[in-house]
């Protein structure tokens, strides 16, 4: 009842501590910028040092405090340092932002063997450590949000090149129902948001007037019933949502961030 009086407080992450690998990324920066402004302790984590300053900056500049972390999860002792740097730092790990990743575009018969395990270890492997570390520290707080970041090519594949995207971000999904199902008594939630084209560096092209943008863009845009691509302002409610008491009763689940494209 004191939700439904003053619902804003369902949304309040003020002071929680929040974990993001891939922080200089797309949706790092993103979820970076959202729970620094609304008063989170943040522990910021990417492999590109000069952007991880620029954005660890940013976020100070918002009055959040700031630990800053240049490495990737690459392996299990990285990934259960990160949790144990987050806890020796604010005492608690309220929120893990699993944003970081990578992709390698190829059709199967010019894809080789070792590029689709990258792909796989850096968007499910590392996953899979940094949940499985933070789990264990969450379990035991008796409270967490796992917030991982899918993509609708979980659900639907793709002509040109994305055999070992689409099938790590399938797991991607499995991993998230399967540990929401695990931790779903322990007060620990598990959810992945699930984006389609936002406008990223990566996507800056699609968004500009050249005859190849337009033409790529308007045949993506038959097929979203909102009729534009993503803005990063697109992912924030969903990230906030996830990140709060206010997805208590949301767990495994894969919130998709598309316009309504894998609606059709």
């Amino acid at each position: 009842m004191n939700a439904m009086a003053n619902p804003h407080s369902m949304f309040d992450v003020k002071d929680n501590v929040a974990l993001i690998t891939g922080a200089s990324g797309a949706f790092g920066m993103v979820a970076a910028r959202v729970l620094a402004g609304a008063g989170c302790k943040l522990v910021l984590v990417a492999g590109n040092q000069s952007a991880l300053d620029d954005i660890a900056v940013e976020c100070r500049q918002m009055g959040a405090n700031v630990t800053a972390i240049n490495t990737r999860p690459k392996d299990e002792d990285i990934c259960n340092g990160l949790v144990a740097q987050a806890v020796a730092a604010y005492g608690r790990l309220d929120i893990l932002v699993v944003a970081s990743g990578m992709n390698k575009v190829a059709l199967i018969n010019d894809m080789t063997p070792e590029t689709f395990q990258a792909v796989m270890d850096a968007n499910v492997t590392q996953t899979w450590l940094l949940a499985r570390a933070a789990a264990a520290k969450m379990k035991a707080q008796g409270y967490g949000k796992i917030v991982l970041v899918s993509s609708a090519r979980g659900l639907l594949g793709h002509p040109a090149g994305y055999t070992a995207y689409c099938a790590s971000k399938s797991a991607t999904d499995g991993i998230t129902k399967a540990l929401g199902c695990e931790l779903g008594a322990s007060g620990v939630t598990v959810n992945a948001i699930a984006p389609t084209v936002f406008r990223s560096p990566l996507t800056a092209w699609m968004f500009e007037d050249t005859e190849e943008a337009i033409k790529v863009r308007n045949g993506f845009l038959a097929r979203v019933p909102k009729g534009r691509l993503g803005e990063p302002e697109d992912l924030a409610g969903p990230l906030l949502f996830l990140a709060s008491k206010a997805s208590d009763f949301y767990t495994g689940h894969i919130l998709y961030a598309d316009g309504g494209y894998t609606a059709g």
